[in-house]
């Protein structure tokens, strides 16, 4: 039997993307969830999903809304009006080969986010990584607090496969392309051969709102992962193929 991760982020950034995230578990595929914890809908979202079996983690997110932490703390991440640098900031300064983020500051909102979390859910995060940013100091202070509090660490997976208590995975994460077809995308994940790791696929369902037209550069594949992940085609695929879902609390 082949085994994939398949994974949710975003849960928390928006009423639309929770009642997505919702579906996408209740009827769907998704057993592996990443939340957003500063954000207006995070409760929202987590009281949607909580009484279900999925595997929680910490989607720590620096580039939207507003920190938990007093923005006093932490002027390398925020705006002049208190919330976060936009990802568009990030992706530029990343482009351009330097790195404003703070990383003793950035170790201040991590781990605000990361007591917000086992506040929320009465639990450590089951997996603990990082929401569209690329950024050296930010990746070194997850690791930090990730040290500090002995949670499980999973890399930044922009380029190629990661580390996972041990275990290789194989990142798939498509839903930028202009060509993307979550169904087609899906399957040919699937098919691939991980013959020393999984692969792990990562989506992002959710219905557009307002909030998420206004603040999110992804928006039209959502609602398709939406979906591909509740339909009875790739639930189909999935037994024919002999396929099995997995989370990260099975490596």
């Amino acid at each position: 039997m082949k085994k994939i991760i398949l994974r949710a982020d975003d849960l928390g950034f928006s009423q639309g993307i929770n009642f997505g995230i919702e579906k996408s578990v209740k009827e769907g595929l998704i057993r592996s969830i990443g939340i957003m914890v500063n954000m207006e809908n995070t409760e929202h979202g987590y009281n949607l999903i909580k009484d279900t079996n999925c595997c929680l983690g910490l989607h720590t997110n620096i580039s939207a809304g507003k920190p938990l932490s007093n923005p006093e703390l932490i002027p390398s991440l925020v705006d002049k009006n208190g919330n976060f640098r936009s990802s568009k900031e990030y992706r530029k300064a990343f482009q351009e080969g330097y790195d404003f983020v703070d990383y003793r500051q950035a170790c201040i909102e991590v781990e605000a986010q990361y007591l917000k979390f086992v506040s929320l859910t009465n639990q450590k995060p089951h997996y603990f990584e990082c929401h569209a940013v690329q950024s050296e100091n930010f990746f070194k202070a997850l690791e930090t607090i990730c040290e500090k509090y002995q949670c499980d660490y999973l890399p930044a997976c922009f380029n190629g496969p990661v580390l996972f208590k041990n275990t290789k995975l194989y990142p798939v994460l498509e839903a930028s392309r202009p060509d993307y077809d979550p169904y087609k995308s899906f399957k040919e994940a699937c098919l691939k051969n991980y013959s020393d790791g999984y692969c792990m696929y990562i989506c992002h369902p959710g219905y557009l709102d307002a909030y998420i037209l206004k603040h999110s550069s992804l928006t039209l594949p959502r609602p398709f992962e939406v979906e591909m992940v509740c339909s009875d085609s790739i639930k189909e695929f999935c037994r024919e193929q002999n396929i099995e879902i997995i989370t990260y609390d099975d490596l």
